[in-house]
């Protein structure tokens, strides 16, 4: 079962079906879904079948405004058979993430993502940790420069979840790597 985590603008925490109506209220922007592979939510039931399906997975997370209590976005961490690249290890994982148009530019992803890193590094016992983002997705790729990920590798001619041909790019942080960055950040 998914924990709760708390940062100091958000609660990460399990997609409840009563989220569904705000899932659809972001998820229905096609600025959103197709740039990352997935569709734009079509009606609060798509949101909420999202929420039943592809949300209940381990370690998924609305990520929910403290000050309004309301999901504006999603973040988790993927590992074993859900991982996209052939690249990653049994005792790696993925982190992926979206947020509404609303809240861009405002680092609230970064301050999630964060906080997955650390739970994948000190709960989940990882190695390290990777992103993948398409070409062209430039607001996805500044969440993992802030974040500490390096680019890592580019693959080429993949299938989006959408069945169109992209191009993906893939980052990654080690343990080792977050754990220098963590105490870089201490000092500063």
């Amino acid at each position: 079962m998914n924990k709760e985590i708390v940062t100091e603008r958000l609660v990460l925490r399990p997609w409840q079906e009563s989220d569904a109506e705000s899932l659809y209220k972001y998820a229905q922007d096609p600025a959103i879904g197709p740039i990352s592979g997935w569709p734009p939510h079509t009606s609060v039931e798509d949101s909420l079948n999202v929420i039943r399906t592809i949300f209940s997975a381990p370690e998924t997370y609305a990520v929910v405004l403290k000050e309004t209590g309301e999901p504006v976005g999603s973040a988790g961490i993927m590992s074993g058979e859900g991982l996209h690249s052939a690249e990653m290890k049994a005792d790696e994982g993925e982190i992926g993430y979206w947020i509404g148009r609303p809240y861009w530019g405002q680092g609230l992803i970064p301050e999630a993502v964060r906080c997955l890193l650390q739970r994948c590094f000190e709960d989940l016992g990882m190695s390290a940790v990777w992103c993948g983002y398409y070409d062209g997705n430039t607001k996805s790729r500044r969440v993992m420069d802030k974040c500490g990920f390096r680019f890592h590798h580019t693959e080429e001619g993949n299938t989006s979840p959408l069945g169109d041909i992209r191009t993906e790019h893939f980052m990654k942080i080690t343990k080792e790597e977050w754990e220098l960055q963590k105490t870089g950040n201490a000092r500063n």
